[in-house]
């Protein structure tokens, strides 16, 4: 008769349930799953078999709680709903899975007060490290996490922090680049599209933008919105386009933004693109290859991101890491 797969009560097995199965010690068991460990061939098929049996599997969390890598890794981000975070996770994630990490994901929204709890609450995890992909988390929320020792790397912010670990990007290239390929263009009238409230990411791009293309005698037409969305970028372009002097070039300070501003150039203003209009974006995501949008924008390192990140929780990775972001030409910009 097959031996009962369950432990009464239906709680999971344990390795003491396993152990009493196979008739051998509690640190026998241990041994079984541990890579390494000394057990005689006899016993772990002992072990093995009752552990099937009991539909026993380690708990590595609880195991390796003093342990630094077998931690979770915490993840702060907002605005899941945007491409760019999301296609920044999926990165991430996967490349933390590859590595064997367990991460632990906290949406803290766009209240500050709501990212600062969050922060906070990465404590009670005992995680290995913080990774803060968000704008939102206040520099004296993460000052806490380092003073209480623990590992905090971030991304895309601007803090000038000590013991923290950076990865950001070169945006001051990127701009530059930017600049030369609306003058490659013929374009001489250029507004910018961002947002009121700006990301240390988001101010860097505007910034480096502006001095460039003052250095070629242009002055930039900036319009700010309340939000970096689809809407946003319609909004945009439907100001832009009815004023006394509409751009010849517009550049989004992300995808999203120019996905609704590419749209509403068409479809309510029959602008052809990049005829009469080109249209830059900044971050590649997902629908920037799309046939409907077809858009030229610079490509976020998004694997090397999650590469590097992997590799800053070992410190095999300089604390600070520039990386770049490249252009990708499609068409909506002349060439």
């Amino acid at each position: 008769m097959k031996a009962k797969s369950h432990i009464s009560g239906g709680h999971a097995a344990s390795a003491s349930d396993v152990a009493r199965r196979a008739g051998v010690s509690r640190s026998a068991v241990s041994r079984t799953f541990t890579d390494g460990a000394s057990v005689s061939p006899d016993t772990r098929a002992k072990v093995l078999r009752a552990a099937e049996e009991l539909h026993y599997h380690v708990n590595f969390l609880a195991r390796g709680l003093s342990k630094q890598e077998s931690r979770p890794v915490c993840i702060l981000v907002s605005n899941l709903h945007k491409p760019y975070h999301a296609q920044l996770l999926d990165h991430i994630t996967t490349a933390l899975q590859k590595a064997q990490r367990i991460s632990i994901i906290i949406n803290v929204g766009d209240d500050p007060a709501a990212a600062s709890g969050a922060l906070e609450q990465t404590l009670n995890y005992r995680a290995s490290a913080t990774i803060v992909l968000s704008g939102a988390p206040p520099a004296h929320m993460v000052r806490r996490c380092v003073e209480l020792g623990q590992s905090v790397i971030l991304v895309n912010r601007a803090d000038d922090l000590p013991d923290v670990r950076h990865i950001s990007i070169d945006y001051e290239t990127a701009m530059r680049t930017a600049v030369q390929m609306f003058m490659r263009a013929g374009c001489r009238n250029i507004a910018l599209v961002s947002r009121a409230v700006r990301t240390p990411s988001l101010l860097a791009r505007e910034e480096f933008f502006t001095q460039y293309l003052s250095e070629q005698g242009i002055t930039l037409q900036i319009w700010r919105g309340a939000s970096t969305t689809y809407e946003t970028g319609q909004h945009a372009m439907r100001e832009l386009l009815v004023g006394l002097h509409p751009p010849d070039g517009v550049f989004f300070i992300n995808d999203l933004m120019a996905c609704g501003g590419i749209d509403t150039a068409r479809r309510e203003f029959k602008r052809r693109l990049p005829e009469d209009l080109c249209i830059l974006g900044f971050d590649d995501i997902a629908q920037a290859a799309w046939s409907g949008y077809d858009l030229t924008t610079f490509a976020q390192p998004y694997s090397e991101i999650a590469d590097a990140v992997v590799q800053n929780l070992s410190n095999a990775a300089p604390a600070r890491l520039t990386l770049t972001a490249r252009p990708v030409w499609r068409g909506t910009m002349r060439s």
